[in-house]
């Protein structure tokens, strides 16, 4: 334990005692979430990325550690377990350390060396692999292993097989495969040609080489793809020689009858063994480096995009595009309840047009539409022109937004969508799910699957568990980050927040629908199958604004309720001066009484007793409102409209390896390359940006044919671009 929490600590830069602390709280069986909140003296206020790479490494370690055990059992079970082994096993840092020198033990399939073994050409491969200086010559050696009974039937067929033996044995040296891998991860490039004469997607790899360590995990990933569909021969390149070099190294002696039989069998374990060995694993550890790399730009677009400001309040149309099926319609209230659908055919024809526009118009005159949300999907571009001239005919403050629909299709399939709208077809589920991501789209967003939202790269190809833990790690942060209005909530809203799951979630709203609305957090604990635990996990993060006890509305746990009073009466408040929003000087004076006095007076540390001042001073604040709002328009702009040289304002959709898609308004997002960022060099673009940020962006050009349109943000001037 104690070594695991040295190695967390030096790799984490944290105070081993926080480690300790908090290695002792995830085996309590506390989540994430809430560990991130409610125990901040435990662990020294860890931010919540923080604390899942610490579960992740602890998680590793300790599989590692298991590892070990279990290859030194089975060595040991053999009788072979030496002590200078056992050591060698236990200083081990990675899996595939402990796997390398595992490999001489391993039970392998019946290989070539294994069947000269069978004829008793071990003894043999061992007096010519110890390179006597004076010794005799192989063929000599040879001579007194031929047994044709056991299928030796000359001297060649002895040295062939005690040649086999030997190659494998070198193949299963861990010094030598470790002293070849760092040479490897120096000097060994990845190639890819073009597999067949045909123009693709992949035409940029059809003749490309570059050193493993300049690689870029977003190239990995679109070369393992072009080999996939067939358009790519790959493999990697490493000087023979200077390999061969090091294996000779390793395995000769010096100057004897039997160097160039050695030497034979070296390169042939190189050749046969060693280096295919290397190659898959080398190019396994590239898929596995970029995967995670992509998890991770993954995790971090999601994020933003869950945590986008809502537009509450507001009645909201939701439009999801089309044009056979027409466009589909649905107006929602500002709670997000459905309050008229309809269809509309705005693509067919003038006339057409002139229908939807009268019937979207009076369905706004009637139901007092505010904003018009409308999904990015197949005919937005002619569904949002439609809009515009509906906007200037109505003239009563209606703005549009498009919204990213992805995902929406999923989700209205879905047999969620079918038990919350059983009334409606699919098509019309959309609808609703485009106009309530407008309002809310954390609350909307949380009940599709995160891989299908759409802000990643080659998330099909990624190793899909993984990919599943860390998104949905992200949006259980986003969620408990924000909270959950507990009378409201959908269960899949609640599924998300820490200590609850699917059956709880369900117990939950089947409560509130039998029982009316929740009136106090303490009924929680009379929910079905919602035992103590669950209630510590979970409880600070639901609101209840229904409560006469205004803590019940605000972020501040229950264990801490008493705390939270003994502050107010410290600094001279009250509870109802909470509720009056009068209590304005409240962090001020906490920090005027000193940590000492403050903790001793309250009961608290210092760290939960300022997290509790700011939810006093804003109960049931929405930390989403903080940031930037969305850009809601009322004209738009066309491709054909874009010249080089143009200053527009978007909205960044997607971080990627090599740049930012940001949208400016016309139907296309425009790419800035990572080179056109900033005047710094970036080794990612996530370093400055993120998924939802509004930035000014100069057009450079637009290829109106491939639909392609370049942007800069260095030549924006006053744009202040900072590092996140």
């Amino acid at each position: 334990m104690a070594e695991l929490v040295q190695i967390l600590a030096q790799e984490l830069g944290q105070n081993p005692k926080y480690i300790e602390n908090v290695i002792a709280l995830i085996d309590e069986g506390n989540t994430i979430p809430f560990i991130a909140r409610y125990r901040k003296e435990l662990h020294g206020a860890m931010d919540d990325t923080t604390l899942r790479t610490l579960s992740e490494r602890l998680s590793y370690l300790r599989n590692l550690e298991q590892r070990k055990e279990e290859v030194k059992k089975t060595i040991a079970e053999q009788g072979k377990l030496t002590e200078e082994l056992a050591e060698a096993i236990d200083r081990a840092k990675l899996l595939s350390e402990v796997e390398d020198l595992y490999r001489p033990y391993k039970q392998k399939r019946r290989t070539r060396a294994t069947i000269a073994r069978e004829k008793g050409l071990e003894p043999l491969a061992v007096k010519l692999y110890l390179q006597m200086k004076n010794g005799p010559a192989p063929e000599r050696l040879a001579r007194d292993y031929i047994d044709p009974e056991r299928g030796v039937e000359s001297v060649e067929d002895a040295l062939r097989g005690a040649s086999d033996i030997l190659a494998e044995t070198l193949s299963d040296d861990a010094a030598i495969r470790k002293s070849l891998k760092e040479l490897a991860a120096k000097r060994a490039c990845l190639v890819s040609k073009a597999a067949k004469e045909e123009d693709s997607v992949y035409a940029l790899y059809y003749d490309f080489r570059r050193e493993l360590s300049k690689l870029q995990g977003h190239q990995v990933l679109a070369i393992n793809r072009g080999e996939k569909e067939g358009f790519l021969k790959v493999s990697v390149e490493l000087d023979r020689e200077m390999a061969l070099r090091i294996l000779n190294n390793h395995s000769l002696r010096g100057p004897s009858p039997s160097e160039h039989f050695v030497r034979a069998a070296a390169a042939d374990s190189y050749d046969r063994l060693i280096f295919p060995s290397i190659e898959r694993e080398i190019r396994s550890g590239l898929t596995d480096d970029a995967a995670e790399g992509a998890i991770h730009n993954f995790g971090l677009n999601l994020k933003p995009l869950l945590m986008q400001p809502p537009v509450k309040g507001k009645v909201t149309m939701g439009l999801d595009p089309g044009y056979r099926n027409g466009c589909k319609v649905a107006v929602i209230d500002g709670t997000g309840k459905v309050l008229d659908t309809a269809v509309v055919y705005p693509t067919f024809n003038e006339k057409k047009k002139r229908e939807a526009i009268d019937a979207l118009k009076k369905l706004i005159r009637k139901d007092g539409v505010r904003h018009i949300a409308i999904g990015n999907g197949t005919a937005s571009r002619e569904t949002e022109q439609m809009a515009v001239e509906l906007i200037r005919e109505v003239d009563c403050g209606v703005s549009y937004m498009i919204v990213n629909e992805a995902g929406a299709s999923v989700y209205s399939a879905s047999k969620l969508a079918a038990e919350e709208f059983p009334q409606f077809d699919v098509n019309l589920r959309s609808a609703v799910s485009i106009a309530r991501r407008l309002q809310d789209p954390l609350a909307e967003l949380v009940k599709i699957d995160p891989k299908a939202i759409g802000v990643g790269q080659y998330q099909h190809d990624m190793p899909q568990a993984r990919l599943d833990e860390t998104l949905n790690g992200v949006v259980e942060d986003c969620v408990n980050a924000v909270g959950v209005d507990v009378n409201t909530a959908s269960a899949s809203l609640l599924n998300r927040v820490s200590g609850l799951n699917s059956t709880t979630a369900r117990n939950i709203v089947a409560y509130r629908e039998e029982n009316g609305p929740f009136t106090a957090r303490k009924q929680l604990l009379k929910v079905p199958k919602l035992g103590p635990k669950a209630y510590q996990q979970c409880v600070g993060f639901l609101r209840v604004p229904e409560s006469g006890q205004v803590l019940d509305r605000t972020a501040v746990h229950p264990e801490s309720y008493e705390a939270a009073e003994k502050l107010l009466t410290l600094c001279g408040y009250t509870l109802d001066d909470v509720s009056a929003g009068s209590i304005g000087e409240l962090t001020q004076r906490l920090e005027q009484m000193g940590q000492p006095r403050a903790e001793a007076f309250c009961g608290a540390g210092m760290l939960t007793l300022r997290d509790v001042a700011r939810e006093l001073l804003k109960p049931g604040r929405d930390p989403r409102d903080e940031l930037p709002a969305p850009i809601l328009r009322t004209d738009v702009l066309e491709l054909k409209d874009l010249k080089p040289g143009m200053e527009l304002t978007g909205t960044v959709r997607n971080v990627i390896d090599f740049g930012v898609f940001v949208d400016i308004g016309v139907h296309q997002d425009g790419l800035v390359h990572i080179s056109a960022i900033c005047d710094r060099y970036l080794k990612h673009p996530s370093e400055v940006l993120s998924v939802g940020d509004v930035v000014k962006v100069v057009v450079l050009g637009v290829d109106e044919k491939k639909k392609r349109i370049s942007l800069s943000m260095r030549q924006v001037g006053k744009q202040k671009i900072t590092v996140k």
